[in-house]
């Protein structure tokens, strides 16, 4: 299976990133792309920037996208939405493709250092992702990170790791089918 994996974060210190990279430690027998959205920095979007073309990255984006099976990926909130980085790969990209998840299966995730782990941001793509062809088919939201995750053995409150653990399980079953 090839997972396209990343945060919805430009941040070197991301902690939806360093979420991702546990998960994905679930997934060693399979094929993994995780990128970094400073690799598809493009100009804010516009309409006026359109009519001149689209940047090579949003094409880039969609053809990482074409290229996996599933994505698995976790969104940093800021100010109760998307970062201003995702916002602006995804707006680039749903001009070229209003289906930029292409119909393939996903596992969302978010994180934050606060009690509500961005749910915000969980809620506003829970609800219009599917609108651009995401199959979302788990979720997991981590509230207080640096109180629930360690950076060498990743979720430590038994509780929630088990709710991630099924969560997982359940995502590879669906996806097997």
């Amino acid at each position: 299976m090839k997972i396209l994996a990343f945060a919805g974060s430009t941040s070197s210190t991301s902690i939806n990133r360093e979420l991702v990279k546990f998960v994905l430690k679930d997934f060693q027998n399979d094929e993994i792309n995780l990128i970094d959205l400073n690799d598809f920095d493009m100009p804010v979007f516009s309409v006026d920037r359109e009519k001149k073309g689209f940047p090579d990255a949003a094409h880039h984006f969609l053809k990482v996208i074409e290229d996996c099976d599933v994505i698995i990926c976790s969104l940093a909130e800021h100010n109760k939405s998307y970062t201003a980085a995702f916002k602006n790969v995804f707006d680039w990209a749903s001009r070229i493709n209003v289906k930029v998840f292409q119909n393939k299966p996903m596992l969302l995730m978010s994180t934050s250092p606060g009690g509500y782990g961005g749910g915000n941001v969980m809620n506003t793509a829970k609800t219009f992702f599917p609108q651009f062809g995401a199959d979302i088919k788990e979720t997991f939201s981590l509230p207080k990170f640096y109180e629930n995750f360690d950076l060498e053995s990743g979720v430590i409150d038994p509780e929630m790791l088990k709710t991630l653990k099924n969560k997982i399980e359940s995502f590879k079953v669906q996806v097997a089918n």
